[in-house]
């Protein structure tokens, strides 16, 4: 949890920036995402559709991409905006994404009703698909 609070509504203020700047033609489904690494930094992240709506990145990803990029990848808290009534959660291919860098990540939902979800990844996602299990490929048998 960030160890200030201001923190918090400077990760929603950029989410909701990010989503302005979202390309969503297909679905009109913006998304804005704001990830806080541990050295302080906010990444901030839109969705970006294609016409091949499996090739859509995800605000998640794009964040997390950009962090990675700046050269962070140990990452604190991580707040998802949608312009909805109710807050949306990560989907399941960005839970696996950021499972590959912060297991006990904080996971902040916010929407332009009133209602928030703060969790944590370890919550949503209990059981991912982790590094161990890649030892599994060493122990076959014929």
């Amino acid at each position: 949890m960030p160890k200030n609070p201001n923190v918090v509504e400077d990760l929603i203020a950029a989410a909701r920036q990010a989503a302005r700047h979202s390309h969503a033609p297909y679905s009109g489904f913006t998304v804005g995402a704001a990830l806080l690494s541990s050295s302080g930094a906010i990444f901030a992240g839109c969705n970006v559709e294609n016409a091949s709506y499996g090739l859509t990145l995800c605000a998640e990803r794009v964040a997390l991409g950009t962090a990675v990029a700046a050269g962070d990848r140990d990452f604190d808290t991580l707040v998802l905006y949608t312009p909805t009534a109710q807050p949306v959660l990560p989907c399941g291919a960005c839970r696996q994404v950021l499972r590959e860098f912060s297991a006990d990540l904080r996971v902040m939902s916010v929407c332009d009703g009133p209602r928030r979800i703060d969790t944590t990844l370890a919550e949503l996602f209990p059981q991912p698909f982790n590094p161990a299990m890649l030892s599994a490929r060493e122990e076959r048998h014929d």
